[in-house]
């Protein structure tokens, strides 16, 4: 059973960068695909991007496209999220989650089975 652990949230001004790290405990960690998702309050849960282990392949959400990148590293079981030219809109509570099994639509939070803490990323206009 994979624990996920998020870091890397926090304050940043509208335009600045932050950078997110999920990293999973487990030691055999293989899952199908990484993702990221978010939630504001009152909200409901949004994708943002996701990123195939094996074979690197990324998507993104729209609104995070050009601004974020997705990327891993095998060696550490680390998923990393790299969101520059940050807007006040992109304030939420990130996840990282885990796609067991090879499915189409990983922007389907349904398709994910285990979920980390969450970080928040505020960001002041």
């Amino acid at each position: 059973q994979a624990q996920l652990e998020e870091s890397g949230g926090g304050l940043v001004q509208a335009g600045g960068s932050l950078r997110l790290s999920c990293t999973a405990s487990e030691r055999f960690f293989s899952p199908y695909a990484m993702g990221w998702f978010r939630r504001v309050p009152g909200k409901e849960q949004e994708f943002v991007a996701s990123i195939i282990w094996a074979g690197g392949t990324t998507d993104y959400a729209n609104l995070v496209k050009g601004r974020f990148t997705i990327s891993r590293d095998y060696a550490k079981n680390t998923v990393t999220l790299q969101m520059n030219s940050l807007k006040p809109e992109d304030t939420a509570v990130y996840y990282c989650a885990t796609a067991p099994r090879p499915v189409y639509r990983l922007y389907l939070s349904e398709n994910y089975d285990y979920w980390g803490q969450g970080t928040q990323v505020t960001v002041s206009s």
